[in-house]
């Protein structure tokens, strides 16, 4: 059983790494300008080699519908009307019998819209290997999210050539944050081990906020949470590769907490050319010892408390990226008592402003999480957003916003 329990847990990361690989590979394609060809040809190498679907057809609207992709499929596709043929598809849709002979030669329509406007329809050929139609929508959702990427990329270009930058750049923006979405866990566990939750804002489309739970094995855990210097999509991409290189990390080797550091500051110099740095807290929990070790890179202190005492968790190095050697790295060590409460979070929690132009504050957010202690962690993260939104005000957010709250029973 435990063995099953890891396959399954190994195969989860192994598929959210080849999707978040894949969408900085488009990603890189996109912002390196790439033409049309090169990033219709890195969408075929996905869709058919990796993903191994060996026959499609993908419709994309410029000026007029066109096809812009076929691979497989021998029939015509100058002529087709594909308003008619695929204009009453809203959503990924299973073909069981139709009248189409278009329709017929495939197994799955995928549409693309942007802001309810029709931009692409891919039809696709389901593989014998896909089993279920669960399985297959798990694949097509993903297939769903590249498709719009390039299909959005390609309408940036063509935008451009006219003279539109400003909504080409309202495009990228949503690119970026379409791509910025697979960055959070999607699955944070409330069981009788912990209750884990999380709740993110950012100030623009996207941002440079991110943080992680990561299971290793049935009873250790990876928490994490990092923030990211500058803003905008260069601070959503240096943190999707940040992201993507420490699960990496985990899949292929366990690291002590000194070398993880060590590794991952080298790979922020080389990503960001000592242009930008991340603040990074990790900890490694062991449910069975109940002891955490972490590191604290520069980030705001995340906070243990049992509803009386605090411990603040500032152990650790300076940020990474901001020197090619760390002067030094401490790993903290706790062990957690039952009904312990940690609270992770980004400076645009404490750093927050009111009206008078006073700071929100770390001891007033300690003092908040001790007074409703007993509360869930979700009521908790939105009782603190409800007190944020409170203390602004009319004022807009000046930074990216999360908060990370985990209680181990």
């Amino acid at each position: 059983m435990r063995e099953e329990i890891l396959r399954s847990l190994n195969s989860q990361i192994e598929l959210k790494d080849f999707k978040l690989n894949s969408l900085l590979d488009i990603t890189t394609a996109i912002n390196s300008n790439k033409d049309v060809r090169e990033l219709t040809r890195l969408f075929e190498f996905i869709v058919k080699e990796q993903l191994g679907y060996d026959k499609f057809v993908l419709f994309n609207k410029q000026e007029e519908w066109n096809c812009l992709l076929r691979v497989g499929f021998r029939g015509k596709v100058k002529n087709i009307d594909v308003v008619a043929e695929l204009g009453r598809f809203q959503e990924i849709t299973f073909i069981e019998s139709s009248q189409s002979k278009l329709l017929n030669d495939f197994d799955v329509i995928i549409p693309v819209f942007r802001n309810d406007v029709a931009l692409a329809y891919l039809l696709i050929e389901a593989t014998e290997s896909d089993g279920n139609n669960n399985k297959v929508l798990n694949y097509m959702s993903f297939i769903q999210t590249l498709a719009n990427i390039i299909v959005v990329a390609i309408e940036n270009k063509r935008m451009t050539k006219v003279g539109i930058r400003q909504e080409s750049l309202k495009k990228e923006l949503e690119v970026a944050s379409a791509m910025q979405q697979l960055l959070f866990p999607s699955d944070l566990p409330t069981n009788t081990r912990m209750d884990i939750s999380a709740m993110y804002k950012p100030r623009h489309e996207v941002g440079g906020d991110y943080y992680d739970f990561i299971p290793l094995g049935d009873d250790e855990y990876i928490i994490c949470i990092a923030d990211v210097s500058g803003k905008g999509v260069s601070a959503a991409m240096l943190m999707a590769n940040f992201q993507a290189t420490l699960r990496t990390l985990f899949q292929y080797q366990r690291f002590d907490m000194q070398s993880l550091i060590e590794e991952l500051n080298k790979k922020v110099m080389n990503s960001a050319k000592g242009e930008k740095f991340i603040t990074f807290f990790i900890a490694h929990y062991d449910a069975t010892t109940r002891k955490m070790n972490y590191v604290n890179a520069g980030h705001n202190h995340p906070f243990l408390t049992n509803g009386t005492t605090v411990i603040d968790l500032d152990q650790g190095t300076i940020g990474l990226g901001m020197l090619e050697e760390l002067p030094f790295i401490n790993v903290g060590e706790t062990q957690l008592s039952p009904n312990t409460t940690m609270v992770l979070y980004t400076d645009g929690v404490v750093e927050l402003e009111n009206e008078s132009e006073e700071f929100f504050g770390s001891e007033r957010l300690v003092q908040l999480v001790k007074s409703y202690y007993p509360l869930g962690m979700d009521d908790m993260n939105s009782l603190i957003f409800s007190k944020l939104d409170e203390w602004k005000g009319p004022l807009e957010l000046v930074d990216d916003t999360a908060i990370f709250s985990c209680r181990f029973y």
